[in-house]
């Protein structure tokens, strides 16, 4: 685990239409991470991304790619999406049957393990299985579309994670995912989060790729705990 505060500008938010030179313009603006949404239709509300995106966006960044994956099931595809150059595979506590087994499974396909967490779920859940982990992910929204609401008591949980972590000597990443821009960032910060994935705060028609990542990045630096 990195010092740095890590920023990972989420593509579910990015112009499609030209989402190679939108990567391109997050990774020559500072991003650490490249955050990918996999929607299944099942576990959430949408249908998004897939292996064939995740090999196009491989093809134009050497950033690190941080692989959600929001779907039932998510062990059959594994071995697919760590072959797209997926980095770090996310999968939800609420979708593997055993979860025990699946974070091993990425761990052994070269992948960094993470867990992710849906709002309604304790952190208390992850107790057996934290010293499987390179991160944790607490969800700040409700899985299935960008642009929703943060919601402000999911940071308890992001503060009890450290702490379990700590208690075990854990060292790993603890990163928060929806509604993160520069009202809600230092929030995140001082709960005890290290990689904040931003959508709409860093793809927006209204400011360019550089001015929303230098907005964000001015945001942690000023209130990030010493």
């Amino acid at each position: 685990m990195s010092n740095k505060i890590q920023i990972a500008p989420s593509i579910l938010a990015a112009d499609f239409t030209c989402l190679g030179d939108q990567i391109r313009e997050a990774e020559a603006a500072g991003a650490d991470q490249i955050h990918i949404d996999v929607m299944d239709g099942r576990f959430a509300p949408n249908i998004t991304m897939g292996p064939l995106v995740i090999e196009a966006v491989r093809r134009v960044t050497a950033l690190p790619l941080d692989v959600h994956l929001m779907m039932v099931e998510p062990d059959h595809m594994l071995s697919t999406f760590a072959q797209s150059g997926a980095n770090t595979l996310g999968v939800h506590y609420e979708a593997c049957l055993n979860l025990h087994r699946t974070l091993q499974t990425i761990r052994q396909l070269g992948c960094k393990p993470e867990v992710v967490l849906n709002p309604g779920t304790p952190a208390s859940v992850l107790s057996e299985v934290l010293h499987l982990v390179d991160a944790v992910l607490v969800m700040t929204v409700n899985p299935g579309f960008g642009g929703q609401a943060f919601l402000p008591e999911t940071m308890r949980k992001v503060t009890q994670l450290r702490e379990m972590a700590k208690a075990i000597g854990r060292e790993m990443d603890i990163e928060v995912d929806g509604g993160v821009n520069v009202d809600t960032a230092a929030t995140c910060v001082a709960a005890g989060a290290t990689i904040l994935v931003a959508g709409s705060a860093v793809f927006s028609s209204k400011y360019s790729v550089q001015a929303g990542m230098d907005k964000l990045r001015a945001v942690i630096e000023s209130k990030k705990p010493v």
